[in-house]
């Protein structure tokens, strides 16, 4: 098995396993292009588009903060 640190197990839509790196994940979510992928560190598979995934956030109505003086 590939180091955990460099490399995620994800399942792609056609329902294959591959290992990736960790720095291609958001490209291959945004293609839509995944199903799921382990979190090794909390041990479980995540779900896109069912489980909180980072950087999938919703629309922010508040002051920006880095354009506030």
């Amino acid at each position: 098995m590939p180091d955990p640190g460099l490399y995620l197990r994800v399942k792609y839509i056609d329902n294959s396993y591959d290992y990736i790196v960790g720095t291609v994940l958001g490209k291959l979510i945004r293609e839509n292009k995944i199903k799921r992928f382990y979190r090794y560190s909390e041990e479980k598979w995540v779900t896109v588009g069912v489980d909180p995934v980072r950087g999938a956030g919703g629309l922010y109505g508040g002051p920006d903060r880095r354009k506030m003086n």
